[in-house]
């Protein structure tokens, strides 16, 4: 009978889904009403920056600024950019589909840079949805001025956009969904300003007493990066999301600040049937670059429910010395964009309550307290920004790590390696609690924590 019951606990563990649940925390807003719930308002769509430009292919984008097109499915835009020898640029994509609007998990755009004879200016960045919720998602390509790294000389550059997803045959039309292409430069100082220098010792988990209990602000998020309202912490600010939209916020973060979010999800109506969403609930935080730094996800069932973010100091020399993609990105004193999406099959309203604080760990011996004025000189209009918004400026650094190929891993690939570690770790759980199961002492077990979506390793 013991070996019944733990082999019957084995294939329960093995059969539990990887994708884990959002993190209970107290109630905030009301109870959901009883009856069928109220239909609400459709989402708003992305909007567009005031001076947005419209491009196509093979058209060049002449400078700084934010251009427009649509892409489809299967397709590769082409857009040229001339480069000097002397700067830094990131060049972004976002693409925003309607909210509300089918897709695919692996539905998504790729985007690399080149020269026109077809040499990689650095690694392929795959910007995927991985879930069926439409929703914006962006990230950039770069070419960074550095002894020994490819692109540097001055001349024109292409920018390729790839529309990519499952190949579904003659089941469907191929998606056609609008993409905003952001062009930033960041101006390479002066030698004898110093790197702001991450702290050496740091924590993702808030210190005590990050999240004050005190006023609650109310705001009303963006619909994306163009439009997101700022906050500036510490404090709380309340919100509502409906079904299938995302909004952002906007948040300054200086040079050695960890920036700590907390959304707490309130009372609202289950789903159908009484089921839960998978990742039916997102917290998710770009750089002033639009580059994606790191993502929460966790399950909607109608009840209370919390997902927490942290991050890595702010530093220069998280560009080369990041151990982790989500550090590398924290590459920038500026603006950063907290996005915040429900599941477009939630089926009403939900309250939200959105806890920010920075914090400064203290400095590692040798190291100053904190960057010497004027190290920010790049694009952008946050904390510590120069002319132009969101990026620091810092001397030339050695070159990136990373060793992936130029076509980074496949997403399906990747998603079934995800699945075959979740099983493989139940799997040595299970034989880990054996000993126990014989001598009838189970314990309690802890609940799952949200884990961060990967991404494809940039070079730059």
């Amino acid at each position: 009978m013991r070996r019944l019951a733990a082999a019957a606990l084995v294939l329960g563990m093995l059969a539990t889904p990887a994708s884990a649940p959002s993190v209970p925390s107290a109630p905030y807003g009301p109870s959901a009403p009883s009856g069928p719930p109220s239909p609400s308002p459709a989402p708003t769509r992305y909007q567009a920056a005031p001076d947005t430009q419209r491009t196509r292919t093979g058209a060049l984008l002449p400078g700084p600024g934010t251009y427009a097109d649509d892409i489809v499915k299967g397709e590769t835009r082409s857009y040229r950019v001339r480069l000097d020898g002397s700067t830094n640029i990131y060049l972004s994509a976002v693409l925003t589909p309607a909210p509300g609007a089918a897709v695919d998990v692996v539905d998504g755009i790729s985007l690399s840079l080149r020269t026109p004879s077809g040499l990689a200016c650095g690694l392929r960045t795959d910007v995927r949805f991985y879930g069926d919720t439409a929703r914006p998602v962006a990230d950039y390509v770069s070419r960074r001025v550095e002894p020994g790294r490819d692109c540097q000389e001055p001349g024109e550059y292409v920018l390729d956009v790839e529309g990519v997803g499952r190949d579904t045959g003659s089941q469907g039309k191929p998606w056609r969904w609008p993409v905003e292409i952001g062009y930033v430069e960041e101006a390479a100082p002066g030698s004898d300003v110093p790197a702001p220098l991450p702290p050496t010792a740091w924590s993702t988990e808030p210190p005590a007493g990050a999240f004050r209990d005190g006023e609650t602000r109310p705001v009303r998020g963006g619909t994306g990066f163009n439009d997101a309202p700022p906050l500036a912490g510490p404090g709380t600010w309340r919100d509502e999301l409906r079904p299938g939209e995302s909004r952002f916020y906007r948040v300054p973060v200086r040079w050695r600040q960890q920036l700590f979010a907390r959304a707490r999800f309130g009372n609202a109506e289950p789903p159908p049937g009484g089921s839960a969403l998978p990742d039916g609930l997102r917290l998710a935080l770009y750089n002033p670059a639009r580059g994606a730094v790191d993502e929460r996800k966790g399950l909607y069932t109608g009840e209370p429910a919390s997902l927490l973010l942290g991050t890595a100091p702010a530093a220069y020399a998280n560009r080369t010395q990041g151990a982790t993609e989500s550090v590398g990105a924290m590459r920038f004193a500026g603006d950063y964009y907290l996005q915040l999406t429900l599941d477009r099959r939630a089926p009403a309203p939900v309250p939200l309550a959105l806890d920010l604080t920075v914090a400064t760990p203290s400095p590692a011996p040798g190291q100053p307290a904190g960057p010497a004025s004027g190290q920010s000189a790049g694009p952008a209009s946050g904390a510590d920004s120069g002319p132009a918004p969101g990026l620091d400026s810092g001397p030339a650094s050695g070159p990136a790590q990373g060793g992936a190929s130029a076509a980074g891993p496949d997403p399906v690939l990747r998603a079934v390696g995800i699945a075959g570690v979740s099983t493989g770790t139940a799997l040595v759980a299970s034989l880990a609690a054996w000993p126990l199961l014989s001598s009838r002492r189970p314990r309690p077990r802890s609940r799952p924590r949200s884990r961060p979506r990967g991404r494809h390793a940039r070079g730059a």
